[in-house]
This record gives C-alpha cells, sequence and structure tokens, in this order.
C-alpha cells in the first residue's frame, strides 16, 4: 500500500471515530429535556451571534467571495434571528390530542452529517447547527474545501459553547481536511442518520444515492418579472440592492429580470439610479464569452464585484457599479445569460405582456432550477396568482428582494440556508429547510370508540434534565477494559444522581436488597456494554 493510500485509509478511519462519537452523543442527547435543550441553543446562538463579524470576515479573506457586511448579516441571522423565530417552539416534549386520542413524541434523526457550501459557508454552518440542537441531534459538518478553516473554527467554537452549557462531548463535529472519497465514505456509513447536503447539483446526487436518508436542494436560477402594475421605483431599488447583496453567491439571487415593455425604459432608469450599468450588445458579448468561455460558468466571476467583473470582460464601468444588467433576445437553454450566475450580473429580456412574461419565466425556470423560487413586482393579485400556477416554483415572493426573502429574511417564510426544490426540482425537500426536518415523531393511537377513554398523559415526558455537564466521549471501542469502566461509571452517576435507586425499582436500604442492586447493577452493566458495543 502507497503512502497516498495509507493516507486515505487513515483520513476515512478518523471519520468513522468522528461518527461513532457523534452517535454516542446522540443517544445522550436524546434523552434531554426542553429546558435543557433551549439552555443549550441559547448559549450557542449567543456566541455565534458575538462571533459573526469575526466569521464574515474570515469566510471572504479564505473564499474571495462575497462582501463582509452582507455575510455579518445572514450569520446573524442564522444565529440570534433563528433563535428569535424558534423561540418557545418544543421540539422536544410530547404532544397530545385529546380529541383524535393521539400522543406524537419526537425522535431525533440521530447524526446529521452537515454538508456546507462554499458560498455560504458560516451561515450554514450557525444554520445546520442550531437546528440540530434545537431537535436534540448530533451532527458533524463537512465544509466545502474553499471554506475548511473558517467552517471548522466556527464549528468548534459552537461546540464549546455547546458542551459548557451541558451538551455531550461530540455533540458538534466538524471535518478538518474534507475530501470527496472521505465525504462519500461518510455519507454511506451506517453511522450517518441523516445527510442535508447544500452545494452543488454533484454532492446533492451523491448524497441521495449514498444508501442514507437525506436531504438535498437543486441549483436555483430565480425570474424575477416587473408587470406595469409594479412601483417602479421601489422594484428597481430592491432588485438592484438584492442582486448585489453579498455578490449574488446565495442560490436565491435574481438571475434573469423579465420587464413587461411598456415600463422597461422606466425601469432602467431607475436601476441606473440604484447603481446598476445597461450594457449595450458588443458590451454583453463580450461579457457572455468572459463569463461562460466553453458554455459552463466561469468560477473566477463567483461572488466579485461587478466592477472586477466588468474588467475581466473588457467592459468599463463605474468603480461604485453594484450590477451589470446584460440584454438578450430569447429565453432558451442555449443563451447562457438565462443560466445561473452566482454573481451581481443580471441577464435582462422585455416580454410585450403579462402572458409573455409568465411564459419566459417558466421557460427559464424550466431551462435550470425547477422547483426553487421566482419573485414578481406586482400589485395585481390577479398577476400573482397566475405567475405562481405557471412557473414551476415553490416560493414565489413579491415586492421584495428574492436574496433575502425567499431565504426568510423581508418576508415570513422560515429562515433558512437550505431552500428545497421538491418534485419538480428532484428534491425530498419542498420547502425551507426548518426543525421540523430533523425530528420524526412516534405517534400513540387509542382507539377511537368514545366508549375506550385515553387516559391523561399530562406530566408523561420521557426526557430528563440534565443540570451538569455530561462525560466527555470515553473510550475507543476496541478497548474492553475502557468500555466496561465506563459502563460502570455510567451507572454509578445514574446511581448518585437519585437519592436511592427508586429509579431503578429498587432500594437502598441494605440486606437482601442490597443484593438487588448489585444485580440490577450488573443488568445495568451489560446493557451499557451491549449499547458501546453496538454503537
Amino acid at each position: 500500500m502507497g503512502l497516498e493510500s495509507i493516507a486515505a485509509a487513515s483520513k476515512t478511519a478518523s471519520a468513522g471515530h468522528m461518527l461513532e462519537r457523534a452517535g454516542w452523543a446522540a443517544r445522550a442527547f436524546g434523552d434531554y429535556s426542553q429546558r435543557d435543550v433551549e439552555r443549550i441553543v441559547r448559549a450557542v446562538a449567543d456566541v455565534a451571534f458575538a462571533n459573526s463579524r469575526r466569521f464574515a470576515e474570515a469566510a471572504v479573506a479564505e473564499t474571495t467571495f462575497g462582501v463582509v457586511e452582507h455575510k455579518l448579516q445572514k450569520n446573524e441571522a442564522c444565529s440570534r434571528g433563528l433563535l428569535e423565530a424558534y423561540a418557545g417552539t418544543d421540539f422536544v416534549s410530547p404532544r397530545i390530542d385529546a380529541d383524535a386520542k393521539i400522543i406524537e413524541v419526537p425522535r431525533p434523526a440521530g447524526v446529521i452529517l452537515a454538508i456546507t457550501p462554499s458560498t455560504n459557508p458560516v451561515a450554514s454552518v450557525y444554520f445546520k447547527v442550531l437546528l440540530a440542537l434545537m431537535t436534540r441531534n448530533a451532527v458533524v459538518v463537512s465544509p466545502h474545501p474553499m471554506a475548511k478553516k473558517c467552517c471548522v473554527e466556527a464549528a468548534e467554537l459552537l461546540a464549546e459553547a455547546a458542551v459548557a452549557a451541558g451538551a455531550p462531548d461530540g455533540v458538534i463535529q466538524a471535518v478538518a481536511e474534507p475530501t470527496i472519497p472521505l465525504v462519500e465514505s461518510m455519507m454511506a456509513d451506517r453511522r450517518t442518520n441523516l445527510i442535508i447536503a447544500t452545494g452543488g447539483s454533484g454532492v446533492v446526487r451523491a448524497a441521495y444515492s449514498s444508501g442514507n436518508p437525506a436531504m438535498g436542494v437543486g441549483p436555483g436560477n430565480v425570474p424575477v418579472f416587473v408587470d406595469h402594475s409594479a412601483d417602479i421605483r421601489a422594484a428597481a431599488r430592491r432588485i438592484v440592492d438584492s442582486k448585489a447583496f453579498d455578490n449574488s453567491v446565495l442560490c436565491t439571487n435574481e438571475s434573469v429580470l423579465i420587464v413587461e415593455e411598456s415600463v422597461s425604459d422606466s425601469l432602467i432608469r431607475e436601476m441606473r439610479n440604484a447603481g446598476a450599468v445597461l450594457l449595450n450588445r458588443q458590451e454583453t458579448q463580450q461579457l457572455r464569452d468572459y463569463m461562460f468561455p466553453s458554455g459552463q460558468l466561469n468560477t473566477a466571476v463567483v461572488g466579485k464585484d461587478a466592477a472586477v467583473i466588468a474588467a475581466g470582460a473588457g467592459v468599463r464601468v463605474g468603480p461604485r457599479t453594484k450590477v451589470l444588467l446584460a440584454p438578450f433576445d430569447v429565453a432558451v437553454p442555449d443563451e447562457p445569460l438565462t443560466h445561473e450566475k452566482l454573481s451581481p450580473v443580471l441577464g435582462l429580456i422585455t416580454a410585450r405582456d403579462r402572458a409573455q412574461g409568465i411564459a419566459t419565466a417558466r421557460a427559464i425556470v424550466r431551462g435550470v432550477g425547477a422547483g426553487h423560487s421566482a419573485a414578481i413586482h406586482s400589485t395585481d393579485p390577479e398577476t400573482v396568482m397566475a405567475f405562481t400556477a405557471r412557473v414551476p416554483v415553490l416560493r414565489v415572493v413579491v415586492n421584495v428582494g428574492n436574496s433575502t426573502g425567499s431565504s426568510g429574511l423581508g418576508t415570513n417564510l422560515p429562515i433558512s440556508m437550505t431552500i428545497g426544490t421538491g418534485f419538480a426540482g428532484r428534491s425530498s425537500l419542498g420547502e425551507n429547510l426548518k426543525p421540523d426536518h430533523l425530528i420524526n415523531c412516534v405517534r400513540i393511537a387509542y382507539n377511537s370508540d368514545s366508549a375506550e377513554v385515553m387516559p391523561s398523559y399530562v406530566n408523561q415526558d420521557p426526557t430528563r434534565n440534565h443540570t451538569t455537564p455530561v462525560p466527555v466521549y470515553p473510550v475507543a471501542s476496541n478497548d474492553p477494559e475502557a468500555v466496561a469502566a465506563h459502563a460502570v461509571d455510567q451507572v454509578s452517576r445514574r446511581l448518585a444522581a437519585s437519592s436511592s435507586a427508586t429509579a431503578f425499582g429498587v432500594s437502598t436500604s441494605g440486606g437482601a436488597d442490597q443484593g438487588l442492586v448489585r444485580e440490577e447493577i450488573r443488568r445495568l452493566v451489560a446493557e451499557e456494554l451491549s449499547q458501546l458495543i453496538k454503537g
């Protein structure tokens, strides 16, 4: 075996140890009470929020994508913003429906493998970690190699805060040196209970073909339609600001602007006032050649300033230019400007009326971006409804920038860095990812006959309070002596946590009862050993 093969095998083994440790943490975390979960989530969210600027700067420095101030906004939204959005929501305690005679008991997924992108690195780490903690799951973050340093540092900081607040050691981990073979092996590992994949189509397809449950999302390619009824000045400002937000690295950024012909001149004038530059045909061709040299997007433009992209294409614009408007004539798949650009370049096409505008938006999304999102600026509910009915997407935002609107900022959609594309986009997720997606509920269902009475389940909660941190991840599973010692230690802690052994159904008063206690300890040791070995 060569050195490279040995190194690869070592990394795979290390990843396996991470999943083993995460499994141990998930089993421990699974019996925490809602009160404990709230304490841990708040502690982690507070640390994340306090370090939002630090990691916004680190992400831009490491990836060269985006704008620090905008990444700061996303980091804050995915820390304190999430905490506030779900404040008072319980994903832990049983839910009782006395009328239906059904009790729902939330059950965590277990170990979540969270694959995060280079375009929204730390915000995605914050988001997926907090959702995992809210639902008592352990999470292993696998960052994009271009953003591994900032993501690993962020995950480690959040892990420290979680453990300090009483979470099991290993509940948050990160892969320090991610590679495609390593991530694929973790996806397929039986100890991975759920994959949440945010990134390119390749990684999403790999997640779905791994053999483990997965939630992945398809690419965005957002059409935005402005009709004659819109507030043109407001629409222009909102579109420019949204397209310039974080230099368009969000998959929700507007890709193609479709404007009704009767208001196109006034809209373009207002967009110029807001910081956009309209390119002529020659400049548009230069930009097209630079951005899509062989039919594929030139990654050198991703997340860069508009002026930098223009210079690369040999086009002169002012240094404060926010957005480049690139007009084209026909929305067909062969036109590169109808595809996702991940940069502040906005394709522009006019439509003679509402029907043609909607048909154009439909054609763009059917080419790339099905199931994702679209935007419309209109005051006519009939137009909005017709647009929604015809364009195959799962979220349509109205009179707001789509970059943030479809992500739950500026709208009341769930705040999310993972945008489900549903059946049209070949995704198992049809809405913005939220905590509900990371649990299943076991349903206790009583006989519906009114003569069969369901007893009260008030105060019947299987969770336990944990006021002190649990022990660190104990030992390697191939060390029998250490495993046995850990098992005894766990039993001792259980006994010490109670003033008597009544939690085990026995007394500690002495005599024959002492034999029962010893027998109970032996049983529990065997149980602990069995669980550790199975893990």
